[in-house]
């Protein structure tokens, strides 16, 4: 099968779980024999533009011309099976959707986040999650300034949002959700019910797997808000005043809290924050880990770092709601603690470690939930089923 992946890169300096997802189902499929093919922009390249070309970008956000032509001309020559798009924001535009129904390619896309229904793609503001854009006009969204805390910078991409709505939702043959719990909110908010298909990210075996109870509590993401680090430290100021449970708790991850993250873990004995780590070195932490805990305060899409929990025999702690309520099952392969409570997840975490026994079939029982859904083979099988029936489908996809 000849697939073209259509891909704008995320920042270097602000690492995506989603550029590794690419990256990955990229070469498996390379692997599996397809002939794989990238459409590609990268977010650096905005630091080298010129001053116009800079002010140029918003513009071309909801709209990129010459995008959809270069696209369209790349398709003539290649003809690929199928067009697999993923992230267009900011320097490609939905203008690739109208290239590949004009060329007559079927199109599929993932959605890694909620930027469909939600200008920010987060369904977040203020401390909470927020739906207040995904059945009307995103007014809120403006009001608000949702997207990097500015109305300037939110106005292109909610002017995408409503201008592009219906090349999406007819001019993609199959959308893959990353979770049933996204697909379920955005056919709530409106998208064809009958386009959206659950296909669940995959993660490679990391060969290393836990060996003995685990020497600490892992923390690993971006260090947000919504990704429940403050939520984190209270918990974790909780357990410390009760005399804590007997392993540190390991910080890896860089972002907008950094500082603050690093002058609260600073001078502790029981918490260690360790910064940006290496592939490598991010396996070895969760094999070593006791727990991997995701606290997030947002609805998480997916969750990698449960699935790598999963795979090294790790059981996760998390929060029970979005995504991680059908990756975690409760009490069996890990634990799940009420959203945005500290006192529960101080519970979750303490239970985790003071009971090694139950910690030690919890984390068996993930290792078995990994090999069952989330290998690579099963994520191939996924994804070769969706690019055909996207094939089979487009005979009757609408032209834009």
């Amino acid at each position: 099968m000849k697939v073209l992946v259509v891909y704008n890169r995320y920042r270097s300096e602000q690492p995506s779980g989603e550029d590794r997802v690419v990256d990955q189902e990229r070469t498996l499929l390379a692997e599996a024999g397809h002939h794989v093919s990238t459409f590609e922009r990268r977010s650096d390249d905005i630091a080298a533009m010129s001053v116009l070309e800079k002010a140029a970008v918003p513009f071309r956000v909801p709209w990129n011309a010459a995008v959809r032509a270069e696209l369209a001309a790349r398709l003539r020559v290649e003809r690929p099976d199928v067009v697999h798009i993923h992230n267009t924001f900011p320097l490609l535009s939905p203008s690739v959707v109208t290239s590949c129904a004009v060329v007559g390619v079927p199109a599929v896309a993932t959605l890694h986040n909620y930027m469909m229904v939600c200008p920010p793609g987060t369904l977040y503001r203020d401390g909470h999650v927020c739906t207040d854009c995904t059945r009307r006009l995103p007014l809120p969204a403006l009001r608000h300034g949702c997207y990097r805390g500015s109305r300037l910078a939110t106005v292109p991409i909610a002017v995408n949002m409503v201008a592009n709505r219906r090349r999406w939702w007819s001019g993609v043959e199959r959308f893959f959700c990353i979770s049933d719990a996204q697909r379920k909110i955005l056919i709530q908010a409106g998208m064809p019910a009958e386009r959206l298909a659950v296909k669940h990210n995959f993660v490679a075996d990391p060969g290393a797997r836990r060996d003995g109870p685990g020497e600490h509590v892992l923390y690993l993401g971006r260090l947000t808000t919504e990704k429940g680090i403050r939520l984190l430290m209270s918990a974790w100021d909780a357990i410390a005043a009760r005399g804590g449970i007997g392993v540190p708790l390991v910080l890896a991850g860089t972002g907008p809290l950094q500082e603050e993250v690093s002058r609260w873990a600073r001078d502790r004995d029981d918490v260690r924050y360790l910064g940006l780590q290496s592939k490598t070195e991010c396996a070895n932490l969760v094999a070593g880990a006791a727990a991997v805990v995701a606290p997030s305060t947002w609805l998480e899409t997916f969750g990698l770092v449960i699935v790598e929990a999963m795979a090294a025999g790790v059981p996760a702690v998390a929060a029970s709601h979005g995504a991680f309520v059908e990756l975690v099952e409760d009490g069996a392969t890990g634990l799940l603690h009420r959203p945005d409570d500290p006192g529960s997840l101080a519970d979750c975490l303490r239970r985790v470690v003071a009971t090694p026994e139950e910690n030690r079939t919890m984390g068996a029982a993930a290792r078995r939930r990994y090999e069952q859904g989330f290998t690579p083979s099963v994520g191939l099988e996924r994804l070769v089923a969706g690019y055909e029936a996207a094939i089979a489908g487009s005979g009757s996809r609408e032209a834009l």
